[in-house]
């Protein structure tokens, strides 16, 4: 036997030394169409993630002491995502009311075409056992954004925070039923949004075009 053949195509090569954080990051990327399939954390199998990886179940717990710890890792990258979208769509807008209204509905975008990671991201047990600080971005930037609004005088002056606070109970509650009761005569989301801004934040339609 040829002890110096090479090894077996379906295992992966191991990573050359220095290399263990592009594995963990290949988990992550695993992991995260995962999440999205199943909707439910507790559905993960460090198993089958290690499979799509083509390693060892053993070497999955080298980056992460359980499934939670992934789960939390996966998550992270997908808020990050989140803000970042919101953050494009933003830019592209000049004026205040329009700049939240860009941001809050690229949150629902993202939502739609994720709707397993924003129900996991939202549901999940791991945010009350490990906490999500993270996700204090995406409100960081909510409320900067109602602000802004507020400081133009295009929306009426108030606490920012509780607004936003409004705002985002709003938007994620009705992205959450729309994702667990997709059957409902749901209108089209921008029409909800719409009336979130209106009745929430007090911008007028006319300056969110």
């Amino acid at each position: 036997m040829d002890r110096t053949s090479a090894p077996p195509p379906d295992r992966r090569r191991p990573n050359a030394r220095g290399q263990g954080e592009r594995l963990r990051e290949e988990i992550i990327s695993a992991a995260v169409p995962m999440l999205d399939d199943l909707a439910d954390d507790a559905d993960l199998s460090l198993r089958a993630v290690a499979r799509a990886v083509s390693i060892a179940a053993t070497s999955v717990y080298l980056h992460f002491p359980d499934r939670d710890a992934l789960v939390l890792a996966a998550l992270e990258r997908c808020h990050h995502e989140l803000v970042q979208a919101g953050d494009d769509a933003e830019a592209a807008q000049r004026e205040p009311a329009a700049q939240l209204r860009a941001r809050i509905l690229a949150q629902a975008a993202w939502a739609q075409e994720h709707p397993g990671l924003y129900k996991v991201l939202h549901e999940s047990k791991v945010h009350r056992q490990l906490g999500m600080p993270f996700k204090e971005v995406l409100v960081a930037r909510t409320r900067a954004a109602v602000q802004r609004c507020m400081d133009a005088g295009v929306a009426p002056l108030g606490d920012a925070s509780i607004v936003t606070l409004d705002l985002r109970t709003a938007v994620n509650g009705m992205l959450t039923q729309r994702i667990n009761e997709p059957d409902l005569p749901w209108p089209p989301a921008v029409e909800q949004i719409d009336r979130f801004l209106v009745k929430l934040v007090g911008v007028a339609l006319g300056q969110t075009a």
